[in-house]
């Protein structure tokens, strides 16, 4: 996936991370074995005293010593042990699974004892993994590996690591966790749409586009001054003879065409939660669009019902040269998290579009009553060609395993959802009904085909 980010850098030492405490930290870790050496001690020097054998205070000094040198040992070792995480990759679809790999480095002369690992996960990407390492040598590394998935969009924290050590004869444990974490975004699912040709679109570079002047820079005026390599067929002669000096005319470029995706996110506009609502299939096509889009050279800007531009400079992203996988990425991040919002109306949406005239307008669509219907048909006008996607509440309700609702309920559903629809195609919109279970690829051509009999229609009727 473009956009990945570089390697999580490597934890600093454990002891800029652990808290403080030191000694008293280390003989809190006491396991119950070593509770149990130290009362011995104490209790075989308490007897020697008492039965006056010198022999059984040198056992009992032994037994007392033993706990208390394993908690200095694995007090110091805990400030020699470094950590790291990586994912791989750090950006992934929904429903696909990410690589988290983990490094401990042993930095001290001293071998660990018994190591436990484990990575604070959220709950929605699995279990906490947890892993046992039995000894590292002095200056060795382990490296160790778990999968994490999520059907759910969002950026998700990883970490931090955890670590729990222990001395070799298992007097002392101690936990220290480290301050670095990554975060795992996962991004909507991804369709490959076919090209197709809607009605009063053209492509992002074909010859049939209108063409704008490059300028080569922020003094250039028509015409500009002969630099070596320029082709001798652009000279303007007119100018060379006025200005007395050889003179060329700019090169033209095409112009970008553009592409705006509408994402209705009203709450009450979609019906169900979970991976499989309306909502999340409405986000996934409206990923799949901008990126198709990204791809035959558009500039595309995201809009949603509130009118805030959701990704991008000024609400373009622009996908010449090599920043088509930036544009990609940044727009990915965006719909990661966008959420329902709480409005009614689409009315910032439109205000936003009627500004100036538009290129392609793809709208994504929840439920419509009379007044949305009618204020998404007055978007039409602001735009060369718009196809809309809307979703088909009595069909989503109707489901099986749907959460409440009858066939035909809702404010879009039934003859009153078909009557937004040619109310949209009446305004000049290709208007798809979206049900469970249709793909955005069949969509897709679907419009194509709508908009060429469109065209053809328009064509005869001027005939």
């Amino acid at each position: 996936m473009s956009g990945q980010p570089p390697p999580a850098p490597a934890a600093p030492p454990a002891g800029q991370d652990a808290q403080a405490g030191g000694m008293r930290t280390a003989l809190a870790g006491t396991t119950t074995r070593g509770r149990s050496f130290l009362a011995a001690g104490l209790a075989a020097g308490a007897c020697s005293y008492i039965l006056g054998q010198p022999d059984l205070l040198r056992v009992g000094l032994l037994l007392a010593a033993l706990p208390l040198v394993c908690a200095a040992v694995l007090h110091r070792t805990r400030y020699r042990v470094g950590g790291s995480r990586k994912l791989s990759p750090a950006r992934v679809p929904a429903g696909s699974e990410a690589r988290v790999h983990l490094r401990l480095e042993n930095v001290s002369r001293l071998p660990t004892g018994l190591l436990m690992l484990q990575d604070r996960l959220p709950y929605v990407l699995g279990p906490r993994p947890r892993f046992v390492l039995d000894r590292v040598e002095p200056g060795g590394k382990r490296e160790v590996t778990y999968r994490v998935r999520s059907d759910l969009r969002g950026r998700y924290p990883l970490g931090p690591l955890q670590l729990r050590l222990s001395d070799p004869f298992g007097m002392c444990e101690m936990t220290r966790s480290f301050s670095a974490y990554d975060t795992l975004t996962v991004v909507p699912r991804t369709e490959a749409l076919a090209p197709v040709r809607l009605a009063g679109e053209a492509t992002g570079y074909g010859d049939g586009r209108h063409r704008t002047l490059a300028l080569a820079g922020e003094d250039d005026v028509i015409p500009r001054g002969y630099r070596h390599g320029d082709d001798l067929r652009r000279v303007h002669w007119r100018s060379t003879a006025k200005y007395g000096e050889l003179m060329v005319r700019r090169e033209e470029q095409p112009q970008r065409a553009g592409c705006t995706v509408l994402l209705d996110t009203r709450r009450d506009a979609y019906t169900g939660s979970g991976p499989d609502s309306p909502f999340e299939w409405a986000v996934s096509g409206a990923a799949s669009v901008a990126l198709h889009m990204l791809e035959r050279g558009y500039t595309v800007r995201l809009l949603t019902d509130g009118g805030e531009l959701g990704a991008g400079v000024d609400g373009a992203l622009n996908s010449r040269g090599g920043e088509s996988a930036d544009a990609a990425g940044v727009l990915l991040d965006t719909l990661a998290v966008i959420d329902h919002s709480e409005r009614d109306t689409v009315s910032a949406a439109y205000d936003v579009l009627r500004g100036g005239h538009e290129g392609l307008l793809v709208a994504f669509f929840g439920d419509l009553d009379e007044e949305q219907a009618a204020l998404a048909a007055r978007m039409r006008q602001r735009t060369a060609a718009g196809v809309a996607f809307v979703a088909d509440s009595a069909a989503w309700e109707a489901r099986p395993g749907a959460a409440g609702g009858a066939y035909g309920a809702g404010p879009g559903g039934g003859a009153e959802g078909a009557e937004r629809v040619r109310q949209l195609r009446e305004a000049g919109w290709t208007v798809l009904s979206v049900r469970p279970g249709m793909t955005m690829g069949d969509l897709w051509r679907e419009a194509g085909n709508q908009a060429g009999q469109l065209a053809a229609a328009a064509r005869g009727g001027e005939g």
